[in-house]
């Protein structure tokens, strides 16, 4: 009988690595995969061009507060402000920086361009994995095309400290928490795990700990230590399937994280709270598969 071990956590503390990609007029660009997911974080310059060709399936944009941009896909180009997320299409795309600052492209794992260059890639090598392989729901109600959406008109800044904010596309899912305002009470962590899916953290601004345990099994020597990780920003921490793990900002100032996941949470999907859920049919052979049991009480859907 063979026993699962899960990969271990990544901790990629882009502040003090070297960029996987340096882009033509010096902006760079560090890379992270995971089992089913690719994110890719620039320190872009004005002028700054960030462009795909014949990309495979579509892709997330995270503009941080301050960080402007033109897109362009297809016969499409839009002008976009900061603290929005844009969904590109299949493609062709580029997408020209006008303001300086982070950029947040978040990819499934099809590209192996970008695959294969991740600073962890030679932990994904083996491709064994318990996570629920990649696949494509519904294409969008309105066909494949840019879909931008303003972050700062969801939330309410002051209220409370932890505020969902997801949105989804054909395989992937991001979960732009509002900007943490305030320390985590010590006696709220609230320690999870997943089954059959990796998580990947985007710390963007202010510092972090990741506290992970793998759970035991009959094998003693694949035990490991209890990690106590702190990051700081940008950075990113991929936690695989069956990991337990909970997160808490350290230090004083705002502090903003991402959570990823690829292909969808069907359990965010079915309790309603993905914002953009209206411009992405569900499938119709997972209406009945689950329930939301493992969602926050705080975020389901009222009403």
């Amino acid at each position: 009988m063979s026993i699962f071990t899960p990969r271990p956590a990544t901790y990629a503390r882009h502040y003090q690595e070297p960029p996987q990609i340096v882009e033509a007029g010096g902006a760079r660009t560090w890379i992270t995969r995971g089992a089913n997911f690719i994110i890719a974080i620039t320190e872009a310059r004005e002028g700054t061009v960030l462009s795909r060709t014949g990309h495979p399936d579509e892709y997330m944009i995270v503009l941080p507060p301050d960080v402007t941009a033109d897109i362009i896909a297809g016969d499409e180009k839009r002008t976009v402000t900061g603290d929005s997320l844009i969904i590109v299409p299949p493609g062709g795309s580029t997408l020209t920086v006008t303001k300086a600052g982070t950029v947040l492209r978040v990819f499934s794992s099809r590209p192996d361009d970008l695959a294969s260059v991740a600073l962890n890639a030679a932990v994904y090598a083996s491709g064994d994995s318990a996570a629920t392989p990649l696949e494509d729901w519904p294409a969008p109600a309105e066909g494949f095309r840019l879909h931008v959406y303003r972050l700062a008109d969801y939330g309410t800044p002051g209220g409370p400290l932890i505020q969902p904010r997801i949105f989804r596309s054909t395989n992937l899912m991001i979960n732009a928490f509002l900007p943490w305002h305030s320390l985590r009470p010590a006696d709220d962590m609230r320690p999870h795990w997943h089954d059959d899916f990796e998580q990947a953290s985007v710390a963007l601004e202010g510092r972090w700990m990741h506290h992970v345990r793998m759970p035991w099994n009959s094998n003693v020597t694949t035990w490991r230590e209890d990690q106590h990780e702190t990051v700081d920003s940008p950075s990113v921490t991929i936690i695989p399937e069956t990991l337990i793990h909970a997160t808490t900002n350290v230090g004083e100032g705002r502090a903003w994280l991402i959570d990823v996941f690829a292909p969808p949470r069907l359990d965010f999907a079915k309790a309603g709270i993905v914002l953009n859920g209206a411009d992405y049919p569900m499938p119709v052979a997972k209406a009945g598969l689950e329930e939301d049991r493992d969602v926050p009480l705080a975020w389901r859907k009222k009403g």
